[in-house]
């Protein structure tokens, strides 16, 4: 009688089962390094929004520190980079 518990230890089995566990290990790499790269790119932003604020000597409030640094959405984060340049007070920043 056949054995019915998995690994089924035939090389068919063997094979397909190594072929599928490289595949996912591969597509969790390469999902794990998007997100880390995305994460790096807001960070990279979020950063220059603070620097653009205090080379124009502009106080940042801690909550709106966190507001910024909490930020993912890189096309925000490239705006407020922009409005940075200009903005009078840190709160125009979010207008």
């Amino acid at each position: 009688m056949a054995s019915t518990t998995w690994p089924v230890h035939s090389p068919f089995a063997k094979e397909h089962f190594g072929r599928g566990k490289k595949e996912g290990l591969i597509e969790g790499e390469a999902r794990g390094e998007a997100r880390g790269e995305a994460r790096g790119e807001a960070r990279g932003e979020a950063r220059s929004v603070l620097l653009v604020l205090a080379a124009r000597g502009l106080h940042v409030p801690d909550d709106v520190r966190a507001r910024i640094t909490g930020c993912a959405d890189i096309g925000q984060l490239e705006q407020w980079v922009q409005r940075a340049a200009v903005v009078q007070d840190v709160e125009e920043l979010f207008a």
